[in-house]
């Protein structure tokens, strides 16, 4: 278990969506972080107190905790610079990247010599099997998306959160670095060697009761030339009963690809139905969820208005307004 409380480690992050693990873990365990640690260059602010490892270290921080998910996953020097200042000064360092802190000698030999710890989340912690596709018990549903790092964990997060206050019977479950990281389990369904990806999801969602729902966290996009088989591996493996389609309205192409556009959410519900239907033919597209964090209040609201006009589906930004429309939709199957 990661000892809390964390220094959230934005390093030269050029812009706020590369520090969405960062952002993730200050809006759902918000009791967990005491600032956050810059380095030149960064463009990324989570509105946490600036510190140095001196100050963090005085103000209880436990562990410097890598928010940053660049493409590749690649730890530069200068935030190794960062993170042996860290255990000298005391703390652990967490990070879900690819490139494993474990991985870097001087690193390891820092953390011996001080009593530190390294944590590499993203290092996958048992074998999976190969995928059956054979039913399980239970409920599934699995947030699909129009592009990568559109809302989906948060999705199913809020999902999750509303299903408990009202007393259902719920589970999130984590298959990427910034869930496992803010839940404390689950899987990095994208370190899992590919064979057995599905399986993986399959072990992570088991037979349950009957009304039970889990609420897996969708990864990639079916339509991201970089990131798709990860989000198949999530539609076979899950066999889900519901999805929930996300979307990110001001988005002018695929992020990291300028020349994809975005696929439309009709093509989106069209594709990704037909593929879950291979493993669960009673699997229904339940209901939108679109990230407004661009709009104001009134851009929103009609942005909202939209598209549950055009699809004939309830659309919500579950973060922002509430994800009671969404457990309503899954309470109605």
């Amino acid at each position: 278990m990661l000892k809390t409380p964390y220094l959230l480690f934005l390093g030269d992050a050029p812009d706020a969506l590369s520090a969405k693990v960062a952002q993730g873990v200050r809006d759902w365990r918000p009791e967990n972080c005491v600032g956050q640690f810059r380095q030149e260059g960064c463009k990324a602010d989570m509105g946490l107190p600036d510190m140095t490892i001196e100050e963090a270290v005085a103000a209880g921080a436990k562990t410097l905790l890598v928010g940053v998910a660049n493409r590749g996953g690649k730890i530069s020097e200068s935030w190794n610079v960062a993170f042996e200042q860290a255990l000298a000064a005391g703390m652990d360092v967490a990070s879900g990247l690819h490139t494993q802190l474990n991985a870097n000698a001087k690193l390891v030999a820092m953390a011996q010599e001080h009593g530190q710890q390294l944590f590499d989340v993203r290092i996958p912690q048992q074998e999976f099997p190969i995928a059956t596709g054979k039913p399980r018990t239970g409920k599934r549903c699995l947030a699909v998306g129009t592009d990568c790092s559109i809302g989906k964990m948060y999705t199913a997060m809020a999902v999750e959160k509303t299903m408990r206050e009202r007393g259902m019977n719920a589970t999130f479950r984590a298959t990427g670095q910034t869930g496992i990281l803010i839940t404390g389990g689950g899987i990095p369904l994208d370190a899992v060697v590919a064979d057995f990806m599905a399986g993986a999801v399959e072990w992570l969602t088991p037979d349950n009761d009957a009304d039970h729902w889990d609420l897996i966290e969708g990864q990639g996009s079916l339509f991201h030339a970089s990131y798709s088989g990860v989000t198949l591996a999530l539609v076979h493996g899950g066999a889900p009963d519901a999805l929930i389609l996300c979307h990110e309205p001001t988005r002018t192409h695929m992020r990291g690809l300028p020349d994809y556009q975005l696929p439309s959410l009709e093509l989106l519900r069209d594709t990704a139905l037909v593929l879950a239907r291979f493993v669960n033919p009673k699997c229904e597209v339940i209901g939108v969820s679109v990230n407004t964090a661009a709009l104001n209040d009134a851009d929103a609201e009609k942005c909202l208005q939209e598209i549950e006009q055009r699809m004939q589906l309830p659309a919500t930004d579950p973060f922002r307004h509430g994800a009671d429309k969404l457990v309503d939709a899954l309470s109605a199957l």
